[in-house]
């Protein structure tokens, strides 16, 4: 790859993460490949994290920074909104209460597992509105083909995991919905940007438990520095150490199942569908 002359990293600061969510090992090796000494690289993010601005100053010369905008913050573009829900059961009933009072697709809702994409799936499929799930357990032909149906309007409502949080752009999108309490700033500003692009205004709900108040400052924070009202007791809360802050990013608060029909009648529903699946395939 010695013609190269351009290496151009979009999500820079997730790609350049240590451990298994990133992909440091592999950009390096796409790094040294790259051995043209003209070559000019750029980095971009929406979000940037120390660790990879050290990382820049470190391997690079001759380096430009340049921020467009305040850096690590939302949109001014956006209006925010935390909802206190007081329990994982109220979540559900707040989903069904915006669409009771109704929403303008199209909306991508977030939550922190694939396990929690697809209970929230199974309440919502039943609410008379176009809904699907896109995770990484889906072939990739399911997920293109759910892609193109809410890119079409089929779908108007798409719960997701952090698959979605970057990368996949989408015009138009109307509200975001953190089902799941984010578990870093950073994830947050990336989920509510898939809304509010290019000068367009949009709307971000992020629903929270007494299990997210400890995440719940730096959330805060965010929304108050786009201009956002929030409540002064949520910016009032004590800091979390910088320990505590890596353990919650790295595992999330465990939550109950998503499920409002009773245990019961659900293995009931469940056995049926088995049923029929099974006659259909004889």
């Amino acid at each position: 790859m010695f013609r190269v002359e351009w290496l151009v990293v979009d999500e820079s600061d997730k790609l350049f993460e240590d451990g298994k969510t990133g992909f440091r090992e592999q950009l390096a090796t796409i790094f040294l490949a790259c051995s043209s000494p003209k070559i000019r690289r750029a980095f971009f993010s929406a979000t940037f994290g120390t660790d990879v601005e050290q990382w820049c100053r470190l391997n690079l010369d001759n380096l430009v920074s340049v921020n467009i905008g305040p850096r690590n913050t939302a949109a001014e573009t956006l209006e925010q909104e935390l909802l206190f829900v007081g329990s994982e059961s109220g979540k559900v009933l707040a989903m069904r209460d915006l669409i009771k009072k109704g929403f303008l697709p199209p909306v991508l809702v977030f939550v922190q597992s694939i396990d929690r994409a697809r209970e929230l799936f199974h309440e919502l499929v039943y609410e008379g509105i176009n809904v699907d799930v896109i995770h990484a357990e889906r072939t990739q032909q399911q997920r293109d083909n759910v892609v193109t149906s809410f890119r079409s309007g089929k779908i108007w409502v798409l719960i997701c995991t952090a698959l979605l949080a970057r990368g996949i752009d989408f015009k138009g999108i109307n509200l975001v919905i953190n089902y799941d309490f984010p578990t870093t700033a950073v994830e947050y500003i990336h989920r509510i940007g898939r809304t509010g692009r290019a000068g367009h205004k949009g709307k971000a709900i992020t629903f929270f438990t007494e299990d997210d108040k400890p995440l719940l400052r730096s959330i805060a924070t965010v929304i108050k520095q786009a201009g956002c009202p929030v409540p002064d007791y949520m910016l009032g809360f004590k800091k979390i150490k910088s320990k505590v802050k890596r353990q919650l990013a790295k595992k999330p608060p465990r939550r109950s199942t998503i499920r409002t029909t009773p245990r019961i009648l659900f293995q009931k529903k469940v056995s049926k569908g088995k049923r029929k699946k099974k006659a259909r395939s004889i």
